[in-house]
């Protein structure tokens, strides 16, 4: 797929549909895009479409299926917007583009040839208890951060949390079962299929 050159190729390139619940349109929108009339389309549209499913199948879509719907705050970058939000936006909302390859900017493979995708997402089931006071924290597999409130690292690479996994699994007894929304399954159509490879 060539990077979309006009209206009908992107809204083409929108419809690419990345999960059961997710097409790519879900992470083109950009207020730093909107705000100053630049564009957010990849160069290399197929490679994005591949990290965007992957980072869907197997991390949003168990999300929703566990919580209901989640909303995307920030996600897919092109490297020519990145690269103007952490030069031209004051203040400084993007980081240099070396440091966002396999993360923000979906279609460029990081120093280390790492493919990835990042997205900053809220999930209101859980917002509406953290507004409450509820702790959000959690034994995690690997980096997990946070701009609210408790900001930073959760836990260091090979560190024991300070709670035994009895009270961590005590503290998060009322969350909804993992993946417990049914969904039927969907009809392997020709698009979802051309999504799925």
């Amino acid at each position: 797929m060539h990077a979309p050159q006009t209206y009908a190729a992107l809204e083409a390139f929108g419809r690419v549909r990345l999960s059961r619940h997710f097409y790519m349109r879900n992470f083109l929108y950009s207020e730093i895009g909107n705000f100053y009339g630049r564009f957010n389309t990849p160069q290399t549209p197929d490679f994005a479409i591949a990290a965007g499913q992957s980072l869907c199948q197997g991390l949003l879509d168990p999300l929703v299926e566990s919580f209901g719907p989640i909303t995307v705050r920030s996600s897919y970058r092109s490297s020519d917007l990145n690269h103007f939000g952490a030069t031209q936006v004051k203040p400084q909302k993007c980081s240099r583009n070396p440091a966002s390859y396999a993360g923000h900017i979906w279609d460029i493979r990081d120093n280390r040839g790492r493919m990835g995708a990042c997205v900053c997402i809220v999930v209101p089931w859980f917002a509406d208890q953290y507004d409450q006071g509820r702790d959000w924290r959690e034994d995690p597999d690997c980096t997990i951060s946070s701009y609210i409130a408790p900001r930073g690292k959760l836990l260091a690479a090979g560190a024991e949390p300070c709670e035994d996994a009895q009270t961590r699994a005590d503290r998060y007894a009322d969350f909804p079962c993992f993946r417990g929304i049914a969904y039927p399954e969907l009809p392997r159509t020709p698009q979802h299929q051309k999504a799925a490879l």
